[in-house]
């Protein structure tokens, strides 16, 4: 049993019911921004918790999948970005996916794209500039770092320019993550159920 389970199977009835109202509330607005952001054309998986304001600017280049936490709305969808299942993305973290050919009289747009692996944690003001194009499974990225180049697998980089300074021993594969900003209504009403 993980720690998640614990704490809701141990609480008593009332604290229980405190907590589901308290998701409740939150279940509504995260829910209406995975229909605003499905209804412009994004891809969005089961448990996602994302700001109103990122799903209003969603199209269908944005592709997320299950179980993700993102506060920011900071992310450039000119091109594709495909966030995995069980990431972390904090607030005022930028992505940027668009860029300009310096050599050119025209200086046309250079079009990238940005793929985000699995169990990655990207927290709080992170910027990811285009030359980064891929944060592989498990990678983690310090906070306030700025990323210019690809993360390898289980990778903790950070600084200016982001750089490796250890490998993560395992990833959060127990952590509920909606539940780090209350979305996680249906999860914790089904880990009640584990208490009969």
């Amino acid at each position: 049993m993980t720690e998640y389970e614990k704490d809701i199977t141990s609480r008593t009835y009332f604290h229980y019911l405190k907590g589901l109202i308290a998701r409740w509330k939150q279940h509504f607005k995260y829910d209406k921004a995975v229909r605003i952001a499905r209804k412009r054309g994004a891809s969005i998986g089961e448990n996602v918790v994302m700001p109103l304001s990122l799903a209003k600017a969603a199209n269908s280049n944005l592709k997320i999948g299950d179980h993700v936490s993102i506060q920011t709305d900071k992310i450039d969808l000119r091109n594709p970005v495909t966030i995995g299942n069980h990431v972390i993305i904090g607030s005022e973290t930028e992505i940027i996916t668009t860029s300009h050919n310096i050599d050119s009289e025209e200086w046309e747009h250079k079009h990238y794209g940005l793929t985000i692996e699995d169990y990655v944690w990207i927290p709080t003001r992170v910027m990811i500039l285009p030359s980064c194009r891929k944060i592989e499974y498990g990678g983690v990225v310090s906070s306030g770092s700025v990323v210019v180049k690809n993360v390898e697998t289980m990778s903790v980089v950070g600084g200016n320019p982001a750089k490796e300074f250890k490998k993560r021993k395992c990833v959060h594969k127990n952590l509920v993550v909606e539940s780090l900003l209350g979305g996680d209504y249906h999860t914790y009403k089904k880990t009640r159920l584990l208490k009969t």
